[in-house]
């Protein structure tokens, strides 16, 4: 395959990615949420992802029809699994620790920005731990990397990082960009599409060395509990009595 027909093939899947989440919104502003959500602080987005894994795991099926892949739903290398997650959890524990310190050191933490009610707190943390990671992880490692690894087998910074996975962790930091039609509208915070981007090669490296989703997906969720956890905590320190 020619190096033109490699870049409109990731373009094309990259638009499908984006628009995935879109297409997930659309279905999830289907419904009313006033009753159990009245703060709008997990019900729209536990829906939206929820809809976002159906969507990719139809595609995944239509897919296998045609042509089997493995998309990493077995436990694949759990001993490497266990020892990255850990790594991992270790590391982002203790940096995210640090960077709440320091915003809130220089009078720039940003509190929860719901009324921590036990609704909203268990509904966002349950959404953080069930359905975010899993979601988001089926989108754009299981699906993305390994459709991007059929014409993107090169491999970067002295083979460390492959191409699929530096492709994939560019869309999902695109993923963090709001965009409007109606009227035209672009909006993002650098530090959560860069945090994105940084979090997806991690996630994709381990999706790769271990073969399993299931790795990379607790990852994402742990990293999730631990930001909201911190912020939701610091929130109730901060908070006037």
């Amino acid at each position: 395959m020619s190096a033109l027909k490699r870049i409109l093939w990731a373009l094309l899947l990259a638009l499908a990615l984006l628009a995935i989440p879109r297409l997930s919104g659309w279905i999830a502003g289907l419904f009313d949420y006033r009753a159990v959500d009245p703060d709008g602080a997990f019900a729209w987005i536990s829906v939206h992802h929820i809809a976002q894994a159906l969507i990719v795991l139809f595609i995944i099926f239509l897919i296998g029809r045609a042509r089997p892949l493995d998309f990493g739903f077995t436990r694949g290398d759990a001993k490497a699994g266990r020892r990255y997650v850990l790594l991992f959890t270790a590391i982002f524990g203790a940096g995210s620790l640090v960077s709440h310190l320091i915003t809130i050191l220089t009078g720039s933490f940003q509190p929860f920005p719901y009324p921590l009610t036990a609704a909203n707190v268990a509904g966002q943390m349950g959404f953080q731990l069930l359905l975010s990671g899993p979601s988001e992880e089926l989108v754009f490692r299981a699906f993305a990397i390994t459709v991007l690894s059929l014409f993107i087998r090169s491999r970067l910074l002295k083979g460390k990082v492959s191409a699929a996975n530096l492709v994939a962790a560019a869309i999902f930091g695109l993923a963090h960009v709001n965009v409007s039609f109606a009227p035209f509208s672009v909006s993002y915070s650098l530090y959560q599409v860069a945090m994105s981007i940084v979090l997806g090669l991690f996630y994709g490296d381990c999706y790769e060395k271990t073969g399993s989703m299931r790795y990379p997906m607790m990852m994402h969720s742990i990293s999730n509990i631990v930001m909201v956890g911190f912020t939701i905590i610091a929130t109730l320190v901060l908070s006037p009595r």
